[in-house]
């Protein structure tokens, strides 16, 4: 199957998933005809699982990739990816499934991948930012991107971001067998990489909304991972 496929890594998600693709499937369908989505649960003790097999039953366009425990947003997204391409898709969607990016913005996103490699939903370009967030929060996020971006030499404002749309010759292209990094240092060596092989990337502004419902996953270690691989990743040799 050709088309765009969502990818949606999901651990603890119970409260979110369901409403979440009830809102993301129509945006999904109304700028790509050809979509899909898929779920790839790492073994939640939630049942988020569960829920999404329930719903992949009902909707035709989600199936849900089980996976045996919890192995980093990273891995799961290359699980999904390969899964996708493999599939035939032409872009492969990733976003968060806790409505931290709005659905209504998927086919803005899309819209913006017609004419660039990758889309990247932004929150630090003019009429992007972040609604609900504490302090420490804002400067975390904002100081990381403005550190990556410094060190690596790039002007993308949101190489943290998680919101992106990647065509597919990005992907086959780049050895994403090779990327190790998880959580931000994930999105930041994805972005960094394209636009090292020549790709170019168009930011999106958008709005990013703190999760209402569910625990974040950020961890002290995500954003630390990301400050010690960023200068390996500057200076990496392939």
């Amino acid at each position: 199957m050709s088309g765009v496929w969502l990818v949606l890594p999901t651990y603890n998600e119970a409260e979110n998933i369901e409403p979440f693709l009830r809102a993301v499937v129509p945006r999904l369908a109304e700028a790509a005809p050809a979509h899909r989505v898929l779920i790839v649960d790492d073994n939640s003790p939630d049942g988020t699982g569960e829920i999404a097999d329930r719903l992949a039953a009902e909707l035709d366009p989600v199936e849900v990739m089980h996976r045996a425990g919890k192995e980093g947003l990273g891995r799961a997204y290359l699980a999904g990816f390969a899964r996708a391409l493999d599939a035939g898709a032409d872009r492969v969607m990733e976003m968060d499934s806790d409505f931290s990016h709005d659905p209504a913005d998927v086919p803005r996103l899309l819209a913006a991948c017609e004419r660039a490699d990758i889309a990247l939903g932004s929150r630090y370009v003019r009429g992007g930012g972040v609604v609900n967030w504490p302090l420490h929060r804002r400067l975390l996020s904002k100081g990381g991107s403005w550190y990556a971006r410094h060190v690596l030499g790039v002007g993308v404002r949101d190489l943290t971001g998680g919101f992106k749309c990647i065509h597919r010759r990005v992907l086959e292209q780049l050895d994403m067998r090779s990327i190790q990094a998880d959580g931000y240092g994930f999105q930041i060596e994805v972005t960094y990489r394209a636009i090292q092989a020549g790709f170019k990337v168009e930011e999106v502004p958008i709005t990013f909304k703190e999760r209402e419902r569910g625990a974040s996953k950020m961890t002290p270690w995500i954003a630390l991972e990301a400050v010690w691989k960023v200068p390996a990743l500057r200076f990496r040799r392939d």
